[in-house]
This record gives C-alpha cells, structure tokens and sequence, in this order.
C-alpha cells in the first residue's frame, strides 16, 4: 500500500506524457500529487497489486484513502480525474464525462497510438528537476 493522496503513473519514455507531468506540476496548487513512470519499481509494485493494470500502457491515477484502499482511474478517466484535482477553470474540462467511457477511452487511445510520433520517445525516463525530485516516487 501507499501512503494517503494522489500518485499519477505515467509513460516515463512518452514526450508528452513528461510534458504533460510538468503541465500539471506547475498548475498544482496544492502540490500534493506525486508521480511515477510506469517503468519505474514504484509502477510495477502497483501492477502487482493489481494484475489488471499490467495491460494499461497509459496514464493511470491511484488515489489512496487513509485506510489504505487504493482507487484506480486509467485513461480518459484518469486524466478527467486531474482536471478535477486541479479545479479553478480546468474543471470545466470535466464536461467529457457526459461521454460514455467507452467513447472516451477509445478517443483516449487513438491520441496515444499517435503521442510517439507526435511528441517524440526518450530512450530512458527523465530525471526530474532536483526542485520537484521529491514528489517522484
């Protein structure tokens, strides 16, 4: 188990992905969420614990309760879920629930069969700047 909050793994190799973690670092108001790579020990302790992420090569938010229950969003969930966390004028992005998951997640995977293409591929994950060192696991 993981200690109460919010962890978003993500493609650690993924030019958007990483792009995207800094977009939501410097909106994070709060500065509570913490992040990390699919790839990294932390990403495989979570698909241990649930078998059915080893398939999920996406985004995934674990939101951990105090008693230790760990709740699970992958894709377009997930992400809808961050917007939700960050608030202010992001939440309205929340409209794309009125989408039946389905649909969205099909969106979802069709933007990331292309996010290498687009956005390029590192052949290791990147460190994080030492600033924010602390919020990767």
């Amino acid at each position: 188990m993981t200690e109460p909050g919010w962890v978003l793994l993500y493609d650690g190799v993924c030019g958007f992905c990483n792009w995207a973690v800094q977009f939501i670092i410097a909106r994070d108001k709060r500065g509570t969420m913490r992040f990390a790579a699919l790839q990294s020990e932390y990403g495989a302790q979570v698909v241990t614990r649930h078998p059915w992420l080893a398939t999920v090569d996406s985004v995934i938010l674990i939101e951990s309760g105090a008693d230790g229950a760990e709740r699970i969003a992958v894709r377009s969930t997930a992400a809808l879920r961050v917007a939700e966390y960050l608030g202010g004028w992001w939440r309205l992005l929340t409209v794309g629930y009125i989408l039946p998951t389905p649909l969205r997640d099909w969106l979802y995977e069709v933007f990331a069969s292309w996010r290498y293409r687009l956005f390029g591929k590192y052949d290791a994950c990147p460190m994080p700047a030492p600033g924010i060192r602390a919020r990767f696991l």
